[in-house]
């Protein structure tokens, strides 16, 4: 599939999260196999105003492309602004957020708000689509409210309008946030409604979902969220099987050494105070098994590299045995 003149032999995305998906995980992420990957969401006024987050939210590392940076927003021009001034970053190219369901942004309009108007849509991938020369493209839902059953395909087709490279589509409405299944439906009548490239989210954790998404609803690629969150050599696996070679789990051994490469990585970004933001990645990788409760009490006092060195071995041993 193609984003512009940009190409993605599986069409195989990493979603943003936000606190999640930083430039360690994200470069973990393109080693086992992501093609495409995204940064967590960057505020418009925010990057127009000279917030200090953003640089670090929006400096792309060459070990993380194809890269994009997310913006969000509800004013067009402030929208446009702010992708101008996320190219200082060299993005491959820009995601606009129409998605997000987070309380915060939807009653300022923004996130998922935006599916409520699709003319403003339109307007705000026309601005930034006539501000930057990489390609654009915009990220929402199945709908904004729940019974509203048409409302990505009218986001779809205002996006195109724009001037939208190509869209990501996630299965579930504004309200569901994260629960339930994702409709696999609405992403089908996205991809059947625009001429553009469609990439389907929601669900995706293994080889065969990623392959029943791309059969079941039509769509040039797949992007993986929660299902990469503690298990991001799922893209190994993909990759490997889509190719028809063996696919083997990474041992034990290298799990723990990637983890420990992802940490350095994020010391080394934000300094110590990075840690306290790592440690849910290491809570991750200790869910569903004896004596994980216990653990995770231990793993949330972690203040140091050593500690957290000792808390993933301790993990890692405990899988292992």
């Amino acid at each position: 599939m193609k984003i512009g003149n940009i190409e993605f032999r599986h069409g195989l995305f990493l979603a943003p999260m936000a606190g999640i998906t930083d430039h360690p995980f994200r470069a973990l992420c393109v080693e086992m196999g992501a093609e495409g990957v995204t940064s967590e969401l960057i505020s418009a006024k925010g990057a127009t105003y000279g917030d200090k987050k953003t640089e670090l939210l929006a400096r792309v590392y060459d070990d993380e492309r194809i890269a994009a940076i997310q913006i969000f927003g509800s004013d067009p021009e402030i929208m446009a602004n702010a992708a101008k001034l996320m190219m200082r970053y060299n993005p491959d190219y820009i995601d606009i957020n129409m998605g997000c369901p987070v309380p915060k942004l939807v009653k300022n309009g923004e996130g998922s708000a935006l599916m409520r108007n699709p003319e403003l849509c339109e307007r705000i991938v026309y601005a930034v689509k006539n501000a930057v020369d990489v390609p654009v493209t915009a990220k929402f839902r199945k709908a904004f409210d729940d019974g509203d059953e048409d409302c990505a395909v009218r986001v779809a087709l205002a996006c195109e309008r724009g001037g939208a490279d190509a869209v990501f589509v996630h299965g579930r409405t504004r309200s569901q946030m994260y629960s339930g299944r994702a409709d696999r439906e609405i992403i089908k009548a996205v991809k059947s409604s625009v001429g553009i490239a469609v990439v389907g989210n929601g669900d995706v954790d293994s080889y065969e979902e990623y392959r029943s998404m791309i059969e079941d609803t039509g769509c040039d690629g797949v992007m993986i969220g929660r299902g990469a969150y503690g298990s991001p050599w799922v893209f190994r696996e993909i990759v490997s099987k889509a190719e028809g070679r063996e696919y083997t789990e990474p041992s034990i051994s290298e799990k723990n050494s990637l983890l420990k490469k992802q940490l350095d990585a994020v010391i080394n970004e934000k300094g110590l105070n990075g840690i306290r933001e790592f440690r849910h990645h290491i809570l991750q990788y200790c869910k569903g098994f004896k004596g994980s409760a216990a653990m995770r009490k231990n793993i949330s006092l972690i203040t140091s590299r050593q500690s957290a060195i000792d808390a993933i071995d301790t993990v890692f041993d405990c899988r292992e045995g």
